[in-house]
């Protein structure tokens, strides 16, 4: 098997060229054929960037697949977004919204600023995802996505039966329009994340689990997250990372195979719970190095679900 050492000797030594597929061929197309959903890329178009050109550039990097959103949303962007979806026939499995207002990602202002957790700017993150799930259904995206901050531990604390009677408004939009509402992984503890799902009580609000967010706030790791979170997963985000060092700062996202993210033992999980939902990189970074980051972890990620 493909197993985290085989792993970590071959994403080490990749580069960006047909070697690729040599450093990773020890793996067997038996074992590592694992998952039957899309592999895609997270995308993020600026104010002012053309619509058009960042979905060709989900094609020009060889895939087929996106995560969609959009640093300011307006309802301008419903037309030009569904045209380059069907001009490169790309799949957006999901809408992304997050604003408006600042976010900041850390342990201090993080849970003043992310998310509908925060008063300030509940209210109008809520009307912002009531926008993209319009936008979602005109587009034919089927899921609308969110980080929801750092909910509470307590479910007691006021702010997570705010949280709550937040997320059922969002979801029960979403839902009237045929749409889901993944809830990101990251700033809350799975357990916490699942029973605000289950005191929701809609069968359409669901997960997005990134494979590094829950290492990376220090609140668990994929693996044991996919044992309580299970059958509620609907997106994944591929994507390294390690554990906080400072008790104000995040960990980092780092290259595949440089992080703490078991991959193989991951998708095997994944292909136990039978899950067949989209698989899309993550880079948070900028540019010339994040093409090659993204066709480096495209490759990787091809061997494992056995596409290469």
């Amino acid at each position: 098997m493909f197993d985290r050492r085989t792993f970590i000797c071959a994403a080490g030594g990749v580069c960006v060229t047909a070697g690729i597929r040599e450093a990773l061929a020890q793996s067997s197309p038996a074992n590592s054929k694992l998952l039957p959903g899309p592999l895609g890329i997270v995308v993020w178009i600026a104010e002012g960037e053309s619509i058009d050109a960042a979905i060709a550039g989900v094609r020009a990097l060889g895939l087929r697949a996106c995560q969609i959103g959009f640093v300011q949303l307006t309802r301008e962007v419903t037309v030009p977004l569904k045209n380059a979806l069907a001009r490169y026939e790309v799949e957006a499995t999901a809408f992304s919204e997050h604003g408006p207002g600042v976010r900041v990602f850390d342990f201090y202002e993080g849970p003043r600023t992310i998310g509908i957790v925060p008063e300030d700017t509940r209210e109008a993150r809520i009307r912002n995802l009531k926008m993209a799930a319009d936008i979602a259904t005109e587009c034919g995206i089927p899921a609308v996505h969110t980080h929801c901050g750092f909910i509470p531990e307590d479910p007691n604390d006021r702010r997570y039966e705010e949280s709550v009677v937040a997320m059922k408004q969002i979801a029960s939009y979403c839902k009237e329009r045929g749409r889901s509402f993944l809830c990101e992984t990251g700033e809350e503890t799975p357990i916490t994340l699942r029973r605000m799902i289950e005191d929701v009580g809609l069968d359409n609000l669901l997960v997005n689990l990134d494979l590094a967010n829950l290492i990376i706030y220090g609140k668990g790791n994929p693996i044991e997250a996919l044992e309580v979170l299970g059958q509620l997963v609907r997106g994944i985000h591929a994507k390294d990372g390690v554990l906080p060092t400072s008790t104000r700062k995040l960990g980092k996202e780092v290259a595949f195979g440089e992080g703490r993210v078991d991959f193989p033992a991951v998708f095997e999980q994944l292909r136990r719970l039978n899950y067949k939902g989209p698989i899309l990189i993550e880079h948070e970074i900028s540019g010339p190095e994040r093409t090659k980051e993204i066709l480096r972890s495209k490759a990787i990620l091809e061997n494992l679900l056995g596409k290469a």
